[in-house]
């Protein structure tokens, strides 16, 4: 069914006494996450946020509360304070000088998961990146077909979740080499939802 039809769909299910969670499941298909080559990782940003934006960190000598290349040695010997920071933001923006260390101290754990920071641009504002960060979602295929992103939460208008949807949708096809052709299912659901069938 249409996305539209299906965020209905999964409106119609029974209540929870808590807002949930609305989810995108894509299952590809001709595509062997095997091949180093075939996997990929892409940043999206929601046209209207994720109904729970996300805390970016800002890695600097030159930003005010930035984690500082102090901080980031200091981690080394400090793993509850380096699995503290690594808990709290979801993306991290770093000046490019500063890269070398954060590989270093962190890429060990952030580099498997895909979450190495991305360099902060001398063309860009920090406060647009973080602001685009802030609402983005990352489409990650790397050792499974199946690929999970939160696209909002239930209580966001039917039009705005559309949006997310679609938005997802498109740069995953953009993504894959066949496009929409790689794309086996789509499934939407709420956190505790059972999962409706969406056209690709």
């Amino acid at each position: 069914m249409k996305v539209e039809e299906a965020i209905k769909e999964i409106r119609s299910q029974p209540k929870k006494n808590f807002v949930q969670g609305v989810e995108l499941n894509v299952v590809l298909k001709n595509i062997d996450p095997k091949r180093p080559e075939q996997r990929f990782s892409r940043d999206v940003a929601l046209p209207h946020g994720r109904g729970r934006d996300v805390k970016v960190g800002i890695i600097s000598d030159k930003l005010p509360d930035a984690i500082t290349k102090g901080d980031l040695e200091s981690m080394v010997n400090d793993t509850k304070k380096m699995r503290a920071t690594l808990k709290e933001y979801r993306y991290f923006l770093c000046d490019p000088p500063l890269m070398a260390t954060v590989g270093k101290v962190l890429g060990k754990y952030l580099g498997p998961k895909g979450r190495m920071p991305k360099p902060i641009l001398p063309t860009m504002s920090v406060e647009k990146m973080m602001e685009s960060f802030t609402k983005s979602v990352t489409l990650r295929m790397q050792e499974s077909v199946s690929l999970n992103v939160p696209v909002g939460i239930e209580s966001m208008e039917d039009a705005k979740l559309a949006d997310n949807v679609n938005a997802v949708l498109n740069e995953l096809k953009t993504a894959l080499p066949k496009g929409a052709n790689q794309i086996k299912r789509v499934l939407l659901k709420t956190t505790m939802g059972k999962p409706v069938i969406v056209d690709a």
